[in-house]
């Protein structure tokens, strides 16, 4: 079982006391692993939103979804000192990936409402930045939301980012390359559509298979132990 990563215990004399060592293990890949892995698409349908007209239809979509996974993008800054604001909201579902252009719509009250809303299920990944950043554009507080970085550990899962937990549950590259492009230009590129969309879906899709009970640690190829002292 998960819970489970005792592989052996025994005891030994240090410094004059015993102490117990426990062999217990997690799951960590290298980014060399990642290189040669094939890369994750999203096959779902992306939907921009760049003005208030669809908005509610796009909440409305996703308040009918069991769980979403969501993500934001900033434009990326390179003169220190220099920080900009939330460019992006991406929050998706299994089929449909909605891209609100918080540039240049903000957050509407329909989104405000949503995102505040314990009864439905948020998930993402370093929430703490994400909401951080949601706070200078909005004053809502987000509630429903699970975090992936507590989840995983439950799991054995000692990596953080969202491209290694991915790798290391399906085997797949999730690609960084559009990560540093400007969120703020007048059109979204195609590119930087999937990127932002992948991001948000992959959060959706580790929670659903983590809390399936479909993956066992035990069996995953990406076990290192590691070796902790208890008094015995």
């Amino acid at each position: 079982m998960c819970n489970q990563a005792i592989l052996v215990t025994f005891a030994i004399e240090k410094r004059g006391r015993q102490v117990a060592l426990k062999t217990m293990y997690k799951l960590c890949i290298d980014k060399e692993m990642i290189k040669d892995m094939e890369r994750v698409t999203f096959d779902g349908a992306i939907h921009v939103i760049d003005s208030m007209l669809h908005v509610r239809a796009a909440v409305a979509a996703l308040r009918s979804a069991e769980f979403v996974g969501f993500d934001t993008e900033t434009r990326p800054s390179f003169k220190k000192g220099q920080v900009h604001k939330m460019a992006l909201m991406q929050l998706s579902t299994p089929d449909d990936c909605f891209l609100f252009r918080v540039n240049k719509i903000g957050v509407p009250d329909a989104l405000s409402d949503y995102l505040s809303d314990a009864n439905c299920l948020k998930v993402g990944l370093s929430l703490r930045d994400d909401f951080a950043k949601l706070h200078t554009v909005t004053g809502c507080v987000p509630q429903g939301f699970v975090d992936l970085q507590q989840l995983v550990g439950e799991y054995r899962i000692g990596e953080a980012s969202l491209q290694k937990i991915y790798a290391i549950l399906f085997g797949k590259k999730i690609s960084k390359s559009q990560q540093l492009t400007n969120w703020e230009a007048p059109t979204l590129t195609v590119q930087q559509q999937n990127y932002a969309a992948i991001d948000a879906w992959a959060c959706g899709k580790i929670y659903k298979y983590l809390t399936s009970g479909a993956f066992n640690p035990d069996d995953s190829p990406y076990k290192q132990e590691i070796i902790e002292d208890e008094k015995a």
